[in-house]
């Protein structure tokens, strides 16, 4: 019994293992992917809570960012044209930002840094021989 309990816990790290590989190879297919997926959430838009402004809406709440990478991005959108910013690119509770770019986070800071750190952090791994 702890023989099958072993070799099933060696069969999930493989399994684990071959994910990662498989995700730091495709890194760059993966991150071309979600940011095409999350333009295209952004033109398609619409305030009437379906799956995918609803996605929108909780990425950008919870990342407190606007847009794909600024709120500039959403100024091609038909949303925009029509009724402004979305409320879940508020830099405050309860606003209404509508057209006014003064109310909407404007920064990617925290994510950029993080890139930022984990792209230095990639390049360094390489030359520490």
């Amino acid at each position: 019994m702890l023989k099958l309990y072993a070799m099933f816990l060696t069969l999930i790290f493989l399994v684990e293992l071959v994910a990662a590989i498989v995700g730091f190879v495709f890194r760059h297919e993966i991150k071309n992917s979600f940011q095409n997926n999350y333009e295209k959430a952004l033109k398609q838009y619409n305030s009437t809570g379906d799956y995918r402004s609803e996605a929108v809406d909780k990425i950008q709440s919870t990342l407190h960012c606007c847009g794909v990478t600024d709120y500039s991005d959403w100024k091609d959108t038909k949303y925009y044209i029509e009724t402004g910013f979305p409320k879940s690119c508020c830099k405050v509770e309860d606003c209404s930002p509508q057209k006014d770019a003064d109310k909407v986070n404007k920064e990617l800071v925290g994510i950029f840094l993080a890139y930022c750190l984990s792209r230095a952090i990639t390049n360094n791994q390489y030359e520490i021989v």
